[in-house]
């Protein structure tokens, strides 16, 4: 390589690394096209402050976690996962590792057929590389081009693909959102419900209810949900399976295995395979 086109090589990296301006995805929403993409990258801890769209919208990480919050509840996004989030709702973004995001924006009209509520989706091989290829596609596209067969394959393949259990609802009152909150930050914790009850000053039969009236789940569950979650992050980094187990209030390596497998279906060593 000359030192002209090593100098060029240096530049576009630069100008990758640069992070992504805020209302970059302006222009993205603003297309007279129903489907639209656009890259961005993140560096580690970054938070994008709650915010809306009006266009549906896809967001995948080729690499790094996103941790997503809306009022109703957070999602963990480690890379071969994406968030679909209906119009209008409004989220947060938290950057867990330097990401590169990908987005693809979705006019209201045009996603009739996919998901009504928020969640979380595989991205498998042939959706991550629409995904990729939208990136490229004009904003201008030519409604019956190729671009446009593209975008409209990019739908089908995301109307096709599984919805995974990502989820963690969240209660509306404050005094719930504390205790959750505890826990997210000791995860380790392995207070029992009825002490938990007790730092709320109301009986266990009580905060059992109540929990589940908030959150549509037990606490138990919701817990369980939380730990496999943050996890999922720790893991996503390429640490230690019997660190992130201890450090998630499990046992032993083989009782998180069991636990992971019962809830996603694989063992921790085979989610990110």
């Amino acid at each position: 390589m000359n030192a002209r086109a090593a100098h060029v090589t240096l530049a576009a990296q630069r100008r990758a690394e640069t992070p992504t301006a805020p209302g970059a995805h302006v222009p993205f929403e603003s297309t007279p096209m129903p489907v639209s993409a656009m890259a961005a990258w993140y560096p580690h801890g970054t938070l994008i402050e709650a915010h809306r769209h009006r266009r549906a919208q896809l967001l995948y990480a080729i690499e790094g976690v996103m941790m997503i919050e809306s009022a109703t509840g957070s999602w963990v996004v480690p890379p071969t996962r994406g968030v679909w989030l209906e119009p209008g709702v409004d989220h947060s973004v938290q950057m867990s590792g330097d990401v590169k995001m990908r987005t693809v924006f979705v006019e209201p009209g045009a996603a009739a057929h996919l998901p009504t509520r928020s969640c979380v989706v595989e991205v498998h091989a042939l959706l991550r590389e629409l995904i990729l290829a939208a990136i490229d596609v004009p904003q201008d596209y030519t409604a019956g081009s190729r671009d446009d067969h593209l975008m409209q394959l990019l739908l089908a393949e995301l109307n096709a693909v599984p919805l995974l259990p990502l989820y963690l609802p969240w209660p509306t009152d404050a005094r719930l959102r504390a205790v959750c909150d505890s826990v997210l930050a000791a995860p380790d914790d392995n207070r029992t419900i009825g002490a938990w009850a007790n730092t709320l000053d109301v009986s266990e039969k009580t905060f059992h209810r109540w929990f589940q009236r908030e959150t549509g789940i037990t606490f138990g569950r919701w817990r369980q949900q939380a730990r496999l979650l943050l996890a999922l992050k720790r893991l996503a980094h390429g640490e230690k399976i019997i660190a992130v187990a201890m450090d998630h209030g499990y046992t032993s390596q083989s009782a998180f295995a069991a636990m992971f497998k019962r809830h996603f279906g694989v063992v921790p060593s085979a989610f990110y395979a």
